[in-house]
């Protein structure tokens, strides 16, 4: 299962509303960083045959079944700190992340 937070939720929603059409949220991983891992979000057009689809606050997030294995369990949030603001995952599945923050280890 992949939840988001209520301020992840909002905050897709408008991207999604100024983007005008989107089914919702696609979460994945690639092959990127010091660590091995990093997360990847886009937005889904359409659904294809194998995705996984969770809904989580009014969002449909959706997951391919080779990223859910490394996804399962994510928390999304949506943060603002200073200057900086992003996205942010609580994942049960990492084991470490580099010193970047930018990748993750399973």
């Amino acid at each position: 299962m992949i939840t988001l937070t209520e301020s992840a939720a909002t905050r897709v929603n408008k991207f999604i509303a100024n983007r005008g059409k989107g089914l919702g949220l696609r979460l994945g991983v690639k092959t990127n960083g010091c660590s091995g891992m990093a997360y990847v979000m886009e937005f889904v057009d359409d659904l294809q045959a194998e995705d996984t689809v969770f809904e989580s606050l009014g969002v449909k997030v959706i997951v391919d079944p080779k990223a859910l294995v490394y996804l399962d369990g994510t928390e999304v949030d949506y943060a603002r700190e200073g200057l900086n603001e992003g996205f942010k995952f609580t994942n049960p599945n990492e084991k470490a992340r580099c010193g970047c923050g930018e990748s993750f280890t399973v």
